[in-house]
This record gives structure tokens, sequence and C-alpha cells, in this order.
């Protein structure tokens, strides 16, 4: 990794900028692709596999039978691993369930929430080389517990993990797409896939565009997102090992991940430094992960104080916190996706199972969104309650206000009811 020792503040945000993307140039290419299976369906889906990705697609869907015999294909220590998994995350997201509480603002006026799980909601799974299939239990989980009742799945990959998964969270409708012409077919409807309300899954940048220019039609996405990154702070109480391997354990999405390393200890950037190459060069991807460690950069700061400033400003989709006082350090934390504290807190369990949801906000947009959670998937609908008395207690309160705004059909509104009760 690139050493770069003690950077002046106003050397920080070109440190710390995420690679641009030629958004134009892709909307370009992203565009056509929207417009066809808009205007041609199902027969557009086909056309465009057949043209990106060399596939004839006879069946746009797959099969009942495709999906519950996903699980004879799995090993059964994988299944178990999968189980587990899912009972982790179900649990921790079942619990973000909140009851509608009313409050009663003012003698005879109530006012509530209650939340509606949205009805129609799009799982987009990648193919490639890495089959996601635990981000079907991060997607799946939460829109069971919200109650939506439709969660279609697109996927270009038919690995059985993937399948399965979709099984267990009880997706209602699997389809074989991928690419921007998934995010079209459940953004428009086709003669087999449904339209749904909202869009979740990550992709390429071509998946990521065509969710970003749907979104402008209407259709809700999860978050904007951008490449995988991993943030870690870490200082002399860290093992560098460990370090290393969280690096690289991001790092192996691919080249454009990005990956950055704080730290007050030379010391310790140096001893990762030198462990991170012996790690590369037993793993499989190394040939990716290798691309990225050399686009990263380990940053050596003088005080605990910059650091967190830094971290704040980068707003890391992955915060690792290797030091001493972590969960201290952890709570002057305000932008990141999610938070691991300590030496025995890899990114890793956060990815597959310690329940928290590993779809997070990437590029900096960790600043202003969050992760997905069962309030992804569900709609916040006011409701409220007002008795003759409350009418009494807050209608002269509107008709003052109404008045003031010259609307006074707003006012006659109350006005009526209030000489009903004279």
């Amino acid at each position: 990794m690139n050493i770069i020792p003690f950077p002046e503040r106003d050397q920080w945000p070109a440190l710390l900028a995420r690679p641009v993307q030629e958004a134009q140039d892709i909307e370009a290419k992203v565009n056509p692709i929207l417009e066809r299976v808009r205007k041609e369906g199902d027969k557009g889906i086909k056309e465009l596999a057949l043209k990106f990705d060399k596939t004839v697609l006879d069946n746009i869907a797959f099969t009942e039978t495709e999906l519950t015999g996903a699980a004879d294909k799995l090993d059964e220590a994988l299944k178990q691993a999968i189980g587990q998994a899912y009972q982790n995350i179900y649990k921790f997201h079942e619990a973000q369930l909140q009851a509608p509480e009313k409050i009663e603002t003012m003698p005879g006026v109530t006012c509530w929430r209650k939340s509606v799980g949205i009805e129609k909601v799009g799982i987009y799974i990648p193919g490639g080389s890495a089959p996601l299939f635990s981000t079907v239990l991060m997607l799946g989980i939460p829109a069971r517990i919200a109650g939506c009742k439709e969660v279609v799945l697109c996927t270009p990959s038919d690995h059985p993990a993937i399948l399965y998964a979709a099984q267990l969270v009880g997706v209602t409708k699997a389809f074989r797409i991928g690419g921007a012409q998934a995010i079209a077919a459940m953004a428009y409807g086709t003669e087999s896939v449904p339209k749904v309300y909202k869009i979740f899954g990550p992709g390429n940048q071509y998946v990521t565009t065509a969710k970003m220019l749907i979104s402008k039609e209407g259709i809700a996405i999860d978050m904007p997102a951008g490449p995988s990154e991993v943030a870690v702070y870490a200082d002399d109480t860290a093992i560098p090992a460990f370090v290393a391997a969280d690096l690289l354990s991001q790092a192996e999405h691919g080249p454009d991940s990005q990956v950055l390393l704080v730290s007050t200890s030379k010391k310790l950037l140096a001893s990762v430094n030198l462990t991170l190459s012996s790690q590369m060069d037993k793993l499989p991807r190394r040939d990716l992960a290798a691309q990225s460690i050399t686009n990263s950069k380990a940053i050596l700061l003088e005080t605990e104080e910059e650091a967190v400033d830094l971290l704040n400003q980068y707003a890391a989709e992955h915060l690792i916190l290797s030091v001493a006082n972590a969960e201290e350090v952890s709570e002057k934390i305000v932008n990141a996706g999610s938070i691991f504290l300590g030496n025995y807190t890899p990114e890793s369990c956060g990815d597959y199972a310690s329940g928290t949801n590993h779809t997070l906000p990437t590029n900096g947009y960790a600043r202003a969104y969050s992760g997905v959670s069962v309030d992804s998937f569900v709609k916040k609908i006011t409701v409220q309650n007002i008795t003759k008395e409350g009418i009494g207690n807050i209608g002269p309160v509107v008709e003052a206000m109404a008045a003031a705004e010259s609307l006074d059909a707003h006012k006659r509104a109350v006005s009526i009811r209030l000489n009903s009760l004279l």
C-alpha cells in the first residue's frame, strides 16, 4: 500500500476522492436498453441476453421445480450455514418492527404512524464469479418481515445457493435476467415479469446507472451505489495479520474496490504492508485483489482526533475500528454504513451471518443514507383522529393559520365544523 505520512487537511479531499465514472457515456449505453425493454418486453430481454451474454433464453422464468430442487444440489454443511445466517439476520431485523404508538398532541387530537409493507419489490442479484446468495438473504428477509406481498428476483445466475436462498426467504417469482435489462424489466413490467414499486440489489456500473435512471421515473431504489469499500482505523493494539486480511477481503471484490487504512502508528502500517503480500499470494482472486491494493492508500496521522475527522469525511461503507477503545471511538463516528469493533469483528461476519444487513451506502453516500433495513421495505402512513372536543381545541389554531395564508376554503372546512357544535 502507498503510505502517506501526515497529510495536511487541505490534501484530504483529494486523498479520499473516489474514482469518477463517466456517467454520460454509461447513460448513453443504458438508455437504449431501458427503452427497448419498455417497448418490446420479453422479446427485447431475450435479444439483449443473446447480444450481451451470448445466452439463449428459452424460458425467462425459473420454474418451481428449479427453486425447490436447488436444495438437493447443495452440501449439508452449506445448507446449515445458510440456515444459521437466516436465523441471525431474521432475529436482528425482526426487532426493527415497531408497534404504532398513539400520541395525543392536545385533548381530543390523536396522531400515529402505521407501517405498511411495499406491495411489490424487486431484488437484483448479479452473476459473475461470486454467487451472491448472501444478498438474497439480506434483501429477502427484511422484505418478508415487512410484509411485502410480491418479491420478484432477477438474476442471470442459476447457482443452486442463490435459488435455495430465494426459496428460503419466500421469493414469489424468479427470472433468469441480468444487467440493465433486468432493472428495466422490474421497473416497467413485461409479459412475464411483474412491475414492482421499489428495486434493491447490487450490480456493475450499468446496473447502477439503470437504477439511477429509473428512479427519475418514479420507481424507488434502495440507494445510490458505487464500488464496495472498506476503511480500517488501527492502532498498536491491532493485529497486523487481521488488518491485512480485512483489507484483502474487500480488495478481492475487484480492481475498483476501495481500500483505506488509517493509523497513528507508523510501525503498524509497516507491519500490515509486510503481511499483505504474503496473504495475497495465497488468494485465488489475487490478481483482482492486487489491482485494488495497488490503488489503495494507508494514511498516517498524528492523533485519534484527526483520524476520526478523516474517517467521517470519507464516510466509508464499511468501517473497521481495530483500536483499544473501539466502542468509544465509534460514538464519534457520524458517517459510515456499518461499523465493526475490535480485533475479532471482521467485515466478513457482517457480510454473511452476524445479523446486520450488508446492503450499505457506498461512494460517500453514508453521509446521508442508511443501510437496508425493514424500514426500507415499508411505507410509514400517518393517521389522525380528532373528536368533537379536539376540533374545538385545534380549530381556532387552524382557522388563524389558514386565514393568514389566504386559504379560505381550508379555514371554512374547520369553521363549518365548529359552527355545528354551537
